[in-house]
């Protein structure tokens, strides 16, 4: 089994390399607009931005950098097959213009941005984000009434196109059934609440590149891709950053195609194919390790209902017992901007599970 990888280092407000309703899934991190950090990129984008930023509006500020991120969302409307999903790190933003404190509700806009182009919004995931700041108060400290909450968290907002999607052919369904969750998977995953996907970046990139694209850490595409797809899917990630969606992809056995404005991103973005295959690997063996964790846990009354056929472990459930996850055996650079993987279909090579004795 194959895949292929691309990156396209253009602006993504225009997708036109990718065919109409050709993707099955969308995991991205945009700039978040009124975060600093993003500021340059939006006045290069468009200079009235920074006019309204000297201005101290903020709420023009805010909204002509959503204008800026709105025909991105066009294109993905476009590109995505019926009952394709799309999922969206976001973070609010909190700033200080003139002398005013004000919350920046980027979640809100973009929602608001998705239905009225069509999507349907379904329950989305706040991702707490564990900090070690030594000071987290805003405002006024302990004293009332100017002090502020503080933000510890981002949105993931989840979105579909159409109804939802079908499978039709057996072979569509069997790959379905291979590319199920563990049962203690499905629950903690589709949980609304992550708290226990730390703000720190993979090591797949260096530390200046990483804080240079606010990465997102691997787990939270990694989980999205295996919750909203199916394998050999193609995923579309239109704010590449360092990748961190592209290598998710290729861990999961997808398809991938991404867009990133910043060419040099190039470098640190092709540095991972030198340790994508053994990261990859170690976060399936740990999958399959914790769910036998979990289920030497459990300890039923009798003996399992369920048992996975390609591992024979027992399962929780008659959808786990087609579950089978691929190896990453190898990852090369095809041509200039695009990456191929290659994977067992043994899982016998998957994971030394002979150690553990039930």
């Amino acid at each position: 089994m194959q895949t292929t990888h691309r990156i396209i280092f253009k602006n993504s407000n225009n997708m036109a390399e990718i065919d109409e309703e050709s993707i099955n899934l969308v995991v991205t991190s945009p700039p978040y607009p009124m975060i600093a950090l993003w500021d340059d990129l939006f006045c290069n984008l468009n200079p009235e931005i920074g006019n309204a930023l000297k201005a101290h509006n903020g709420l023009l500020s805010f909204e002509l950098m959503h204008q800026q991120l709105d025909p991105v969302w066009n294109e993905v409307q476009r590109i995505l097959k019926p009952g394709g999903m799309v999922c969206i790190n976001i973070g609010d933003a909190t700033r200080t213009l003139n002398g005013n404190f004000a919350l920046y509700p980027n979640h809100s806009r973009i929602i608001t941005s998705m239905l009225n182009i069509g999507f349907t919004a379904l329950p989305a995931i706040l991702w707490h984000k564990q900090t070690n700041a030594p000071n987290k108060f805003m405002g006024s400290g302990m004293l009332p009434p100017s002090a502020y909450v503080t933000l510890e968290h981002e949105y993931i907002l989840i979105f579909r196109k159409g109804p939802k999607r079908r499978f039709e052919n057996d072979d569509a369904k069997i790959n379905r059934r291979q590319s199920a969750l563990f049962w203690e998977e499905r629950n903690s995953w589709f949980s609304d609440l992550w708290t226990d996907v730390k703000g720190v970046s993979q090591n797949l990139s260096d530390n200046i590149s990483r804080n240079r694209s606010a990465a997102f850490p691997f787990e939270i595409p990694f989980r999205l891709i295996n919750m909203f797809s199916v394998k050999k899917d193609m995923v579309a990630d239109p704010f590449a950053g360092i990748g961190t969606t592209l290598y998710a992809a290729m861990a999961a056995c997808r398809n991938s195609v991404s867009y990133e404005l910043d060419k040099e991103l190039a470098k640190p973005i092709f540095s991972g194919t030198d340790r994508i295959v053994s990261y990859a690997n170690a976060r399936i063996n740990k999958r399959i390790s914790d769910h036998i964790i979990f289920i030497k846990g459990c300890a039923p009354k009798g003996h399992w209902k369920y048992s996975n056929i390609h591992y024979r472990f027992p399962v929780v459930a008659r959808q786990e017992k087609e579950l089978l996850l691929n190896k990453l055996t190898v990852a090369l650079k095809a041509d200039k901007n695009t990456l191929k993987a290659t994977y067992s279909e043994n899982p016998d090579n998957l994971s030394d599970i002979s150690r553990f004795a039930w």
